[in-house]
């Protein structure tokens, strides 16, 4: 018998071992005070095992990275009515010292509040004999000995509400609510300069040095207490301001020296920041309506017109892109520009600068407006030849707006002494606060306001204009005298009103009006369509540091400009510009228009297609979701360096898709998660996909329910993404021998490639026939390439088990494929209707349906 025996390492001899670091085994703890005792104590957080794998997009060009999820539950006993905070730290390995993320990356604890099972105090019934003293639950050292509090019904489920009034007998007068009570976080928005509003944000005392007319109060309890100083009521200008105690002061403004007038806030408390707003303003809404005879009648007169062209038309402004020295000859260059790029315009703005003006040589705010008709040095032939050749030339475009001011009526300067409008009509001497265009100057007074502003919109109609663009309201509010307040804020804004619904309909766009008055008058009441409004300053294309900060206001501003009747506008922008993208990514996910003030030739072709859509009759439409873009946390300030989460919605309650645009404002790179939840729309008993728009990855399906229902971002600074959260069908197929095959789950996309992709999507339905195939049919308000995601796709030939047409049409094969990023069908919809030679007759839609067997 042989044998023989080896091994490694081998015997009799010594073997070195390299060092070799072990392979991290991951400990992560949560140190926490969530307990009765308020002690903190440690809780290992265990790592997530799921076959769920959270979406993680934007770490392109990042050194490779992996990424591991951890997880704790905590077992809470009785509510916990108070703030309590946690950090993280973890290790690598057991050897390995603790790290603590505080420390690494200079962050302060979270917070956590839990909110009662109900809010606190009586009904609104049991309140009334109390004269609203339920109030007291919520601020502090509650100043009623001056003011009327009655506690009122609220519209909204779950919140309660509360009238605050006082007496305006003077010009101005001061209240001293009290210090909102276990407060944590603020937010308000404010009166940043006298047009405009922006928000402001703080921690447990609220103080603020400008005047702000909305605060919104984050409790301990999670309740949210929202403050609404509301304007106009017996012409009293109501805003808040602090004192050094962090108190709400109530300060008011009264118009009238003949009469007392009141100072008016409204008080709502909710579960959410939302629910609470919502009620404050269905209220104020109640409490200023009234119809004004005129405006009653003017809307009455509005003749049918389609007017998707003008809301969701891509518009082009010649302010930026052409400047102040504007002449007809540089409207027609920027146009032929425009055509010769196949950039296919629907409206035009013909901004400041092409009015008749006096004082030539001198600044704007010295110059005054002298007769209706343009200026003969840029215009000579007139505006009615101007117009008429812009249409000949640009024959899809369809709406022609000119700018004008309202109060100086017409420009900057007022209306010249020595001109055709001040022969006309009655004026008078008036003098506005010290400031912008501050001093002495000539108005068309008060009493002839309506006749002016008739035969005024009377020619631009003649000229074949068809809108407006009124800027400077907030002179208005900036007239010195009382009396001239009075008479001039209600009558310019009502003859405004009256005219350009009677000649333009809804076609006009109210600039620099974010004005108390003005909001509460005529942008709160819905007697009447609802028009374009700016929401927010300018875009300044040459100041880096406003670009971040615009998108951050105007996401703030609309949390109040949502509730009132109109659109807003976030702004004309440019396509070629180191934050172009930015910009278009915020004006997509605003839910309002989209114009561009490009300089002839400078045009980014790629971002205008991401942002529009040819519909079927060759027209060029922005793909606007069904709500108003806003921040979906109200109490995250500019400063945080947290990444702003915009929320909007396209579609109908189940069926439609949640949209969120991410952007860091910041000056650093931000990496976070974002959840399921944050998405606008999302149900608990849901399943959904999110999918990113700068790649097209796709996530696993998700609910609320799943502990990695959330994407996972890498922005860098001007960075940004869109992520939709699309709801999905379920579905049992029958296979060809009759066997009931796996869940194949289905979600209708709308264009890919798009920013707002899903918005194109007009309607869907998808059923199962009696035949046993499905049918995915959909109706699309633009061309492209239309996506499906499918969730056993990869299982399925696309050559023998779908059957796809348009309009009834089978479309050629070579339209169709499978994503690169899997479980995706793409169609090109706009490539086939082309080669098919379609023509949708007299719809603008087109019709899509999908077979499969």
């Amino acid at each position: 018998m042989f044998s023989n025996f080896v091994c490694d390492p081998p015997l009799g001899h010594a073997t070195v071992v390299p060092y070799q670091q072990q392979t991290p085994t991951w400990e992560v703890q949560l140190w926490h005070e969530i307990n009765e005792s308020k002690h903190w104590e440690e809780l290992r957080m265990t790592k997530v095992s799921s076959n769920l794998c959270p979406l993680s997009t934007n770490n392109a060009g990042l050194p490779a990275v992996y990424r591991h999820y951890f997880s704790a539950e905590l077992s809470v006993g009785r509510k916990l009515l108070e703030p309590y905070h946690f950090t993280v730290k973890y290790r690598l390995q057991s050897t390995d010292d603790w790290v603590w993320v505080n420390d690494q990356f200079s962050k302060a604890d979270g917070e956590i509040y839990f909110q009662p099972p109900n809010l606190p105090g009586k009904s609104p019934s049991q309140e009334e004999t109390l004269g609203g003293d339920d109030l007291l639950n919520y601020i502090d050292n509650l100043q009623g000995s001056r003011l009327s509090i009655h506690a009122v019904n609220s519209e909204t489920p779950d919140t309660k509400l509360w009238t605050i009034i006082g007496q305006a007998s003077s010009e101005y007068e001061t209240y001293t609510l009290g210090r909102p009570s276990n407060c944590n976080r603020w937010f308000s928005l404010v009166r940043i300069w006298t047009p405009w509003l922006a928000p402001r944000h703080g921690k447990t005392s609220f103080s603020t040095t400008e005047d702000a007319i909305l605060c919104s109060f984050l409790r301990w309890d999670g309740l949210h207490l929202v403050l609404l100083a509301v304007s106009g009521i017996d012409d009293v200008t109501t805003v808040f301001k602090s004192d050094t105690k962090g108190n709400v002061v109530i300060s008011g403004r009264n118009d009238n020296e003949l009469g007392d007038g009141l100072c008016t806030v409204i008080a709502a408390v909710g579960r959410t920041f939302d629910s609470a707003i919502a009620a404050a303003m269905y209220h104020a809404r109640k409490m200023i309506a009234g119809t004004a005879e005129e405006i009653e009648q003017a809307r009455k007169e509005i003749k049918p017109e389609w007017l998707e062209n003008w809301y969701d038309g891509l518009t082009y402004c010649t302010w930026n892109g052409l400047g102040q020295a504007l002449t007809e000859q540089k409207i027609y260059n920027a146009l032929d520009v425009l055509r010769k790029n196949a950039i296919k315009v629907t409206n035009l703005i013909i901004d400041d600068n092409w009015q008749s003006l006096d004082n030539h040589g001198e600044s704007q705010f010295h110059r005054g407006w002298t007769e209706f008709e343009a200026n003969n040095e840029g215009f000579p032939l007139g505006l009615k030849h101007t117009i008429s050749q812009i249409r000949s030339k640009n024959p899809q475009i369809q709406h022609i707006a000119v700018w004008h001011a309202m109060i100086k009526f017409g420009y900057w300067g007022g209306i010249s002494p020595d001109g055709k409008i001040a022969k006309k009509y009655k004026t008078k001497q008036v003098h506005k606060q010290d400031g912008v265009a501050g001093g002495t100057f000539t108005v068309v007074d008060a009493d002839d306001a309506s006749q002016m502003y008739d035969d005024f919109y009377k020619f631009l109609s003649s000229a074949g204009v068809d809108a407006v663009k009124t800027d400077a309201q907030f002179f208005l509010d900036l007239l010195d005298d009382r009396q001239d307040r009075k008479r001039f804020i209600k009558a310019y804004q009502d003859a405004w009103t009256v005219s350009s619904l009677r000649y333009f309909s809804v076609k006009a766009i109210s600039c620099m009006s974010q004005t108390p008055q003005i909001i509460f008058h005529s942008q709160l009441p819905t007697n009447k369509p609802r028009v374009m409004v700016r929401n927010s300053d300018d875009f300044f294309p040459e100041v880096p540091t406003s670009h971040p900060w615009h998108i951050f206001t105007n996401a703030h501003n609309s949390l109040l400009t949502q509730h009132l009747n109109i659109l807003p506008d976030w702004d004309m922008f440019q396509t070629s510009h180191p934050y172009s993208s930015f910009h278009a990514a915020g004006r997509c996910v605003s839910g309002g228009p989209i114009y561009i003030t490009d300089e002839p030739g400078k045009h980014d072709i790629n971002l205008i297609r991401q942002m529009t859509a040819p519909n079927p009759r060759g027209k060029t439409l922005i793909l606007r979701p069904s709500t108003v873009g806003k921040s979906v946390h109200a109490y995250v300030a500019y400063d945080e360096e947290r990444l702003l989460r915009v929320g909007t919605f396209t579609g109908v309650k189940a069926t439609g898709t949640g949209i969120l645009g991410i952007f860091n404002v910041s000056q650093r790179p931000l990496s976070e998660l974002i959840p399921l939840r944050d998405f606008p729309g999302v149900e608990k008993d849901g399943l959904y996909i999110l999918r990113a728009h700068s790649t097209g990855e796709v996530s696993d399906v998700m609910g609320l329910g799943d502990k990695l229902a959330l994407v996972s971002l890498d922005v860098a600074v001007k960075g940004w993404e869109i992520v939709s959260a699309y709801p999905l069908q379920s579905f049992t197929l029958r296979g060809s021998r009759g066997i009931q095959d796996n869940v194949t789950r289905v979600a209708v996309l709308g264009l890919l490639g798009k920013m707002t992709g899903a918005a194109a999507v007009v309607s869907s339905d998808i059923y199962i026939e009696s035949n046993g195939r499905l049918r995915i049919g959909t109706s699309l308000k633009g061309l492209g390439v239309l996506g499906i995601f499918i969730s056993d796709l990869s299982t399925r030939s696309i050559e023998e088990e779908f059957m796809i047409t348009i309009l009834g049409k089978p479309v050629p094969f070579h339209t169709v494929k499978a994503s690169d990023v899997g479980r995706v069908l793409e169609i090109d919809i706009e490539k086939a209707w082309h080669e098919m030679d379609l023509d949708s007759g007299w719809s603008n839609e087109v019709a899509v349906d999908i077979f499969l067997k």
